[in-house]
């Protein structure tokens, strides 16, 4: 469930996708995260990571109780995608405990570049904790990809207890499972990748990992930004999982519920519902991080620069135990 890709060569600066694959609605809303917030990383652990937020940031969460994709001002982007092989790992009650629905906040809230997230990781470690997924009560097993604006890419998952880091700007690509270095070498079989068999076709999340990378590679750079952005929901659209009941032989499957398009340069964040043809966009530099605000996605009519929609709120009640 879930494919990210990131495209740095369009011409009009560093663009990255996403799409979010579940098997129900998630009441997807859009934030306006402050400055200066103070968060706790966990609330039932007595040992828990705590930090202020140095940069604001616009994100997409979850039921409100996660933050699942987003953009922070100084052009760094975050996006949690599924990984049924995630493995966390024993508490360690000497290491600062962080809930998964606030890992990609850490960032965010912290860190202009991928350089600074790789050194946050070093120079303040902490262990992130899972949490049931409430409408499921399965556990929710991920992993996240971080870009910025100079186009510098990282991928961090959590196999068998330990942390793997993928950084290279040639990781643009990320769905789920298997893990990263197994996609890599899936990748190998097929055309365009140094093998012979034909680009394959299904949802599966291996066959999306080597469909949206050949596309993505073949992205021609574009005459103005509005093609850009087209151009890459074309790679997003040909990834997508269309509407449906889950298979329950594929648990891991599910429909396209909502895209986002960042645009790491300009600072331009773009939502799209697979429920509605509307795409709405907000811009960083417009947004006001003095104070949390909150953009409903239920509300009828919205379209385009919804920059002014967002109401002041308080903040999202983050899932933290």
């Amino acid at each position: 469930m879930c494919t990210r890709a990131l495209w740095t060569e369009s011409g009009h600066g560093v663009l990255v996708g996403r799409n979010m694959d579940w098997r129900e609605e998630m009441d997807t809303n859009l934030w306006v995260l402050p400055r200066g917030a103070e968060r706790v990383g966990h609330d039932a652990d007595p040992n828990p990571l705590s930090w202020t937020a140095r940069h604001g940031s616009i994100v997409a969460t979850v039921w409100d109780t996660a933050t699942s994709d987003g953009i922070n001002e100084r052009g760094l982007a975050a996006h949690v995608l599924w990984l049924a092989e995630a493995d966390f790992g024993e508490r360690d009650p000497g290491v600062p405990a962080l809930a998964v629905s606030l890992w990609p906040q850490l960032f965010l809230d912290r860190c202009a570049s991928v350089a600074e997230c790789i050194e946050l990781m070093a120079e303040q470690p902490f262990q992130v904790r899972p949490l049931v997924e409430p409408r499921s009560g399965r556990q929710a097993t991920v992993h996240l990809a971080l870009e910025d604006a100079t186009g510098d890419s990282l991928i961090v998952e959590h196999i068998d207890g330990s942390v793997r880091l993928h950084h290279d700007r040639a990781n643009t690509v990320m769905t789920n499972s298997p893990p990263y270095d197994e996609q890599l070498e899936l990748r190998k079989r097929y055309t365009g990748f140094g093998g012979t068999q034909p680009l394959p076709g299904t949802t599966e999340a291996a066959d999306r990992f080597v469909r949206a990378g050949y596309y993505l590679e073949r992205l021609p750079a574009t005459r103005t930004p509005e093609r850009a952005y087209a151009a890459l929901l074309s790679v997003m659209r040909n990834a997508a999982q269309p509407f449906g009941e889950p298979d329950p032989d594929r648990p891991n499957i599910s429909a396209t519920i909502w895209r986002t398009i960042a645009d790491l340069t300009t600072g331009t964040y773009f939502y799209e519902s697979s429920l509605s043809p509307n795409i709405v966009w907000t811009r960083l530099a417009d947004a006001d991080f003095t104070s949390c605000r909150r953009l409903d996605l239920a509300a009828p009519g919205l379209l385009g620069n919804v920059g002014s929609a967002f109401v002041e709120s308080a903040p999202p009640e983050f899932t933290l135990s």
